[in-house]
């Protein structure tokens, strides 16, 4: 009969030793107790554990969002439990083959699922593609400006007013990091890291301006962004959802590790007495 209780900093070790097994899988829950710890009011995070007192399974509650990880069999509707128990859930996150056992035990009306591809690159030894990336840069914080500029030019990304403060305090924090090339003053094309953390890292923001599309800009930017991670021992995950992205970074050296979800739930109406 396995068990699920809260977790301390005395499971830590343990809490590690599990989440070590697949870093790019699990870079939201390491990153955010590298940051956050056990003990705060917008995070707690319960483990399952087995008849031998082993932890087996892990779920993280991050504000509104859950994210569960299980390295085999685990206690499914008692991760769901602990949900349906929290009147400010609306998000259940993570790997498909995890979160789907989870999510017929929870009893919140759920509005919208949306899947993403989940890859990793592990390996310096698998970065493939023959790129020259002596025009690639490291940012700092005075490039951002001009980082938010093209960003602003590419239709997919949302126009969101953190945005920039965002990148500072990423960048100023090392959880973050944004490689680019410039023609003249302009930059235009970038790749960044976000949800950095001792094993793994997060590849967000690939882009290229409209009029330097097709001329290999950011496969270099990625070229360099992966060696250098790499070489520092960060196992390097993307999503992505879009095939031709898919291929450009699977000449990179990535491979697909499963399907991510973001299972997005109504809020709870709370009756007022």
């Amino acid at each position: 009969m396995s068990m699920i209780r809260k977790l301390t900093i005395q499971d830590d070790t343990a809490c590690q030793r599990l989440l070590a097994e697949k870093p790019a899988e699990n870079l939201f829950i390491i990153g955010d107790i590298e940051n956050f710890g056990y003990d705060q009011d917008f995070q707690t995070l319960w483990g399952d554990f087995d008849e031998q007192q082993e932890l087996c399974a892990i779920l993280l509650k991050y504000h509104n969002n859950y994210i569960a990880y299980a390295s085999g069999n685990f206690n499914a509707e008692g991760f769901a439990n602990v949900i349906n128990r929290d009147f400010d859930f609306m998000q259940l996150s993570g790997i498909q083959s995890i979160t789907e056992q989870i999510l017929p035990y929870i009893n919140h009306q759920l509005k919208k699922t949306r899947s993403l591809y989940y890859a990793k690159c592990d390996s310096k030894n698998k970065l493939g593609l023959n790129l020259e990336t002596s025009l690639v840069k490291l940012a700092s914080v005075k490039d951002v400006p001009r980082i938010i500029e093209l960003h602003d030019k590419i239709p997919e990304f949302e126009q969101d007013a953190s945005r920039e403060s965002s990148m500072i305090k990423g960048i100023e924090g090392k959880s973050a990091r944004i490689y680019y090339v410039q023609q003249g003053e302009q930059i235009i094309s970038s790749a960044s890291t976000t949800a950095e953390n001792s094993m793994s890292a997060m590849i967000v923001g690939v882009c290229t301006h409209p009029d330097h599309k097709r001329k290999g800009y950011a496969s270099t930017c990625m070229k360099q962004l992966c060696k250098d991670l790499l070489e520092e021992e960060k196992m390097l995950c993307l999503f992505y959802d879009n095939p031709e992205a898919g291929s450009i970074y699977k000449r990179l050296g990535f491979e697909d590790i499963g399907m991510w979800t973001m299972n997005i739930f109504d809020p709870v109406k709370q009756s007022v007495s």
